[in-house]
C-alpha cells in the first residue's frame, strides 16, 4: 500500500499541475458563466479542467472509478476512485478573488487516503497521504520547499476562530444548531470556500462547519485536515459518507471536536 500510496501522491500532484495549467489564463478574464440545475456557476475552465484530469488518470489508472462534479461518475474495475471538483468556489473565481481551488481526492473502498487542496494562481498546495503528516508547499516564487504543518493548539471552543463559506449555505442546514455554535466561539469569519480548510491545516482557523456539501466538495479536506492533526466529522461526530447528510465539521485541535459536536446536535 505504501508503495502504491507514493506513485497515487504523484498521479494527484500531476493533475493539479495540468488544471492548474487550464484555469490559470481564465483566471480575472470575461469567461463565460452558465448556471446548473442547482443555479451554481460553472465556466470553460471548471469544465476543461475535469476533463484533462479525467484524461491523465485514463492514462494512469484505467481501472479506477472516477467521480468529478462537473460530468459525474465514470465507473472503475477496482476499489479506488478518484473524486475532482477542479473548481471548488467558482464564485470566487468569476469574481476575481484567489481563495477557490483544484480538489482532488483518491479514495479505497470508500475511505479517502489522499486528499490534494491547489491554489492555482498563487501556487499554495496542500498535499495529505493518509497515515502521514501533511506537507505544504508555500507557493510559486517561493523557494522554500514543501514542508509539514500542523493545526494550532486551542483550548475552548471561547477562543476558536469559527469559519463558514456563506450565511446562505446555513439555510439548508438540516438544523438550526449553527447559531449555536456561533455563540460559543470567540469569533466568525465568512468565505474561502475550500481556501479556508487549508487555512485550518496552517493554524489559522479552529473550526469549519459547513453543509449541502458533496463528495467532491469534502472528500479532499480529510487527509490534508487530518494529516496536520486535526479531525473532521459530519455535524453528529461521524464519518463522513456519500449519503451523509451534508454536513461537515473540521477541528484543527482534535479536543474542540466533541464541545462542537454538542452544540451542532442539539
Amino acid at each position: 500500500m505504501s508503495h502504491d500510496l507514493d506513485t497515487f501522491a504523484a498521479t494527484a500532484n500531476a493533475l493539479a499541475d495540468v488544471a492548474g495549467t487550464v484555469i490559470r489564463p481564465w483566471f480575472r478574464t470575461s469567461v463565460g458563466i452558465d448556471d446548473k440545475a442547482d443555479e451554481s456557476p460553472v465556466t470553460i475552465a471548471d469544465r476543461t479542467a475535469e476533463r484533462v484530469m479525467r484524461a491523465v488518470l485514463a492514462e494512469r489508472h484505467p481501472d479506477h472509478a472516477i467521480l468529478g462534479e462537473e460530468f459525474g461518475l465514470h465507473a472503475g474495475n477496482s476499489d479506488w476512485q478518484w473524486t475532482l471538483d477542479p473548481i471548488d468556489g467558482t464564485r470566487a473565481f468569476i469574481t476575481g478573488r484567489p481563495t477557490f481551488g483544484t480538489l482532488i481526492s483518491l479514495s479505497h473502498a470508500g475511505t479517502p487516503v489522499i486528499g490534494v487542496i491547489d491554489q492555482p494562481i498563487t501556487g499554495e498546495r496542500w498535499v495529505g497521504v493518509a497515515g502521514r503528516e501533511t506537507l505544504f508547499r508555500p507557493g510559486f516564487g517561493n523557494l522554500a520547499a514543501p514542508h509539514v504543518i500542523r493545526t494550532r493548539t486551542c483550548a475552548s471552543l471561547a477562543q476558536a476562530d469559527l469559519s463558514c463559506t456563506a450565511v446562505e449555505m446555513l439555510e439548508d442546514a438540516p438544523r438550526p444548531t449553527w447559531k449555536k455554535l456561533k455563540a460559543a466561539v470567540h469569533r466568525v469569519s465568512w468565505g474561502g470556500d475550500c481556501y479556508a480548510y487549508g487555512l485550518l491545516a496552517l493554524g489559522h482557523i479552529d473550526v469549519i462547519a459547513e453543509c449541502t456539501m458533496k463528495p467532491w466538495d469534502w472528500a479532499a479536506l480529510v487527509p490534508v485536515i487530518e494529516g496536520a492533526g486535526g479531525r473532521v466529522t459530519d455535524w453528529n461526530g461521524q464519518i463522513l459518507r456519500p449519503d451523509g447528510d451534508g454536513t461537515v465539521l473540521a477541528v484543527g485541535d482534535a479536543t474542540l471536536l466533541d464541545a462542537a459536536v454538542a452544540c451542532l446536535k442539539t
